[in-house]
Formats: C-alpha cells, sequence, structure tokens
C-alpha cells in the first residue's frame, strides 16, 4: 500500500503534495504494470477522466501528458 494516492479533488499527493501522480507514484506504478503497459493506460484513464471532472479549467492536454503521457516514456522516469 502506497501512501501516495490522490487527493480529490484537487489531485494532489497524499505522500509528498506534489501533483497526483507524483515521480514517485509513477516509479510504483510502472513497476505494479511491468509487462501490462495497456492495463496501466486504462487504469490511468479512468482517473484521467475523473480528474478532468474534478479540474474542468485545466486544459485537456495538460491532464493527458500528466495521467496517461509518461506511460509510453521509455524507462522507469517519473
Amino acid at each position: 500500500m502506497t501512501t501516495h494516492g490522490p487527493v480529490m479533488p484537487v489531485w494532489s499527493c497524499g505522500g509528498c503534495d506534489l501533483p497526483w501522480p507524483c515521480p514517485t507514484r509513477r516509479r510504483e506504478l510502472r513497476a505494479e504494470y511491468a509487462g501490462a503497459p495497456v492495463s496501466l493506460a486504462l487504469y490511468l484513464g479512468a482517473y484521467l477522466v475523473q480528474a478532468s471532472e474534478d479540474m474542468p479549467w485545466a486544459p485537456a492536454g495538460a491532464l493527458h501528458r500528466r495521467f496517461v503521457g509518461w506511460t509510453r516514456e521509455a524507462g522507469p522516469q517519473g
């Protein structure tokens, strides 16, 4: 169980107060979904939908990069 869960509706990290998913949670998610990148993208896509409802002022592209876009990057960076 991680302490780096989302604090809604502001979508900050409960563990470090950075925007969620924070670098630590991204590393954890990469490890949890190793070998299942489509499942990771679907999981985060559901959060993207919820976040877009909570933060209608946020640009859609920025939210997409924040929640889903990083999942296609190579390597363990966050």
